[in-house]
């Protein structure tokens, strides 16, 4: 399997995120990469190759320009009002306070389309940003062409992305900007598969509306986890994609009896949508050890449920989402592909 990766994701270097009332070093961290390069190298996966450069053309098919445009100058703009630290929102358009529109200062704004707090914008983060939906762009290509299936090995993540909101260390959702390339090569229909332990609120809101993709995300209850708000079985789609949304909430401490009963059943209706290809959201924070997650996969689940998307029998594309556990991340994820392939 082609893995398609960049070294531009160092370019997010964020030192600061608010966690527990503290701010601490990121969980979404360049170390991630690096595990993951290396298990992919010992385990003899394939080649790992660079993206080409697709421009904001495709991303503007997902994300709107207003947003994009403040992605690109959020930095500078922060840096320009003398702020010393990395720009991190305080104050939100909440439920009795919306006024309409972005305020011109860079404090409002950043709460404007920040969806949580925990997630700084440092120097670089618009331009790793750009260089991962490049990523996924060029993965996309690869199985449009013929592949049955590759792998994006995007940094930053992007499923909490939605079309004009960043968090849960996401800004440019690389799934949807995957999925909507499909599409716009030729796909009528594309599935895609959110496996993170936290609901893709960002997927979710861009496509759900919408007949031509069918989305499943299993995660965990927002009851309890990020990013809360949206994520509840009762969640089913709108207008022309009413029925095309289907959430798979599970309790702390779901292990893997239950989180694949879960994946089967989501299985089973992207089987019956029969769509032209598969996306898959591959966050490997499911597993037991993960710090900001409650599920209970072992490592060995991971080739499991690679083996059952294999038996879809779809061109599939991969995309890296979550995963915290840094010294496993590596394990899991290629576990997920080698059991897709069989091996």
């Amino acid at each position: 399997m082609r893995t398609i990766h960049t070294e531009k994701h160092l370019l997010r270097a964020a030192k600061t995120e608010l966690s527990g009332g503290e701010l601490v070093a990121p969980f979404e961290c360049p170390e991630r990469v690096a595990h993951i390069l290396a298990r992919i190298a010992t385990a003899g996966l394939g080649p790992v190759e660079p993206p080409a450069e697709h421009g904001l053309g495709p991303v503007g098919r997902v994300h709107h320009a207003d947003y994009l445009d403040f992605l690109a100058t959020a930095w500078e703009r922060w840096r320009a009002e003398g702020n010393r630290g990395e720009a991190i929102p305080t104050v939100w358009p909440s439920r009795r306070m919306w006024r309409g529109g972005p305020p011109q200062a860079i404090d409002g704004a950043l709460g404007w389309y920040a969806l949580a707090g925990e997630t700084a914008i440092s120097g670089g983060t618009w331009e790793a940003a750009q260089a991962a939906a490049d990523v996924a762009l060029s993965a996309a290509d690869i199985v449009a062409k013929g592949a049955r299936a590759a792998f994006a090995l995007c940094r930053p993540p992007g499923h909490h992305a939605a079309q004009d909101m960043y968090g849960g260390y996401c800004f440019l959702n690389n799934a949807a900007i995957a999925a909507q390339r499909f599409l716009d090569g030729g796909a009528a229909r594309v599935a895609v598969l959110d496996v993170d332990f936290h609901h893709g609120n960002g997927t979710q809101a861009i496509f759900y509306d919408r007949a031509d993709v069918f989305f499943a995300s299993l995660h965990g209850d927002p009851a309890f986890e990020f990013p809360h708000f949206l994520g509840g079985a009762d969640e089913t789609g709108a207008g022309a994609g009413a029925g095309f949304n289907a959430n798979y909430p599970l309790p702390p401490g779901t292990d893997f009896a239950a989180w694949s009963a879960a994946l089967e059943h989501a299985c089973a209706r992207i089987a019956a949508f029969a769509p032209d290809a598969l996306v898959v959201s591959l966050g490997v924070d499911t597993f037991k050890g993960d710090p900001i997650s409650s599920f209970r996969l072992e490592s060995a689940d991971f080739l499991s449920y690679g083996a059952r998307l294999g038996r879809l029998g779809l061109p599939t594309l991969f995309v890296m989402e979550g995963g915290y556990a840094v010294a496993e991340i590596g394990l899991n994820a290629v576990n997920v592909l080698q059991g897709f392939e069989g091996d």
